[in-house]
């Protein structure tokens, strides 16, 4: 991609991520690769909403300074997606409120409730915590990175990627509807999930338009088993109690607050 158009791509996405109420002071971080060994990235100590263009960061794909400017300590995040994942060319960082409130509350956002989620991201996995800005945050995330297309931080964030940036956008705020979603639908008794049968019928029909590669049936969160789909990746949950996946229930007075806040964010 050439350079100067993504300078401004960079600072479109930052301002709607800011404006979104998804980053906040200098949370979050983005970059473009604009070929195979150079990365355009977000500077370190920045507002997402008051950047420009000439404050962005270049390095090579090893994080080697290509400029003056100094790129987010999270750019070891970025460059190890690019490394793992030839097909990725921009990713997005942030702190979604709902998506990372499930992320804080040890919880993957792996049930199959909507159909256009299952059909255009696949579920999105829960990975160890890790240090920010340290290889603990890169370790935990790579028996991840080569399956899916949007990861939850243990007590951090979210992270999505894409070919392009608006794909990796559009994920990041595809996760976080859907963790908005599944919110509301717990204070409300619950969410019903797609029959196993329907599932497979998802999965033949995105991988037909090209919405995710056969390699996405490879799901950490197993609903893809029940739907008697082949995987071979051997990989489970983090949580407070030990491994697997947690159950969380509410008061009737916890539903009333958590139904207020919601409303609150918008």
């Amino acid at each position: 991609m050439d350079e100067s158009q993504a300078r401004k791509l960079i600072v479109e996405i930052g301002k709607l991520l800011y404006d979104r109420n998804y980053v906040v002071a200098y949370d979050g971080n983005v970059s473009i690769r604009l070929d195979g060994n150079t990365v355009l990235a977000t500077p370190t100590m920045t507002s997402k909403g008051r950047m420009t263009e000439d404050c962005l960061a270049l390095t090579d794909i090893d994080g080697k300074p290509l400029n003056d400017k100094k790129a987010s300590s999270e750019l070891a995040m970025h460059l190890l997606i690019y490394k793992m994942r030839p097909d990725i060319n921009a990713v997005c960082h942030a702190h979604p409120p709902y998506g990372t409130a499930f992320a804080v509350a040890g919880l993957a956002i792996d049930k199959p409730i909507l159909s256009e989620v299952v059909l255009t991201l696949g579920c999105v996995p829960l990975t160890e915590y890790g240090t920010p800005s340290t290889n603990e945050l890169t370790e935990a995330m790579k028996p991840f990175v080569p399956h899916h297309n949007a990861l939850l931080m243990a007590n951090h964030g979210a992270v999505a990627y894409g070919e392009d940036i608006w794909q990796a956008y559009d994920r990041l705020e595809t996760l976080e509807h859907t963790a908005k979603i599944a919110t509301l639908a717990k204070a409300l008794g619950g969410a019903n999930e797609l029959p196993a049968d329907s599932i497979s019928k998802l999965v033949e029909i995105r991988e037909k338009a090209g919405f995710l590669r056969s390699n996405a049936r490879c799901q950490a969160c197993g609903y893809l088993h029940e739907a008697d789909i082949a995987c071979d990746l051997d990989v489970s949950y983090p949580s407070s109690n030990g491994g697997g996946q947690r159950k969380i229930s509410f008061t009737r007075e916890e539903l009333i607050d958590l139904l207020s806040q919601a409303a609150k964010l918008g």
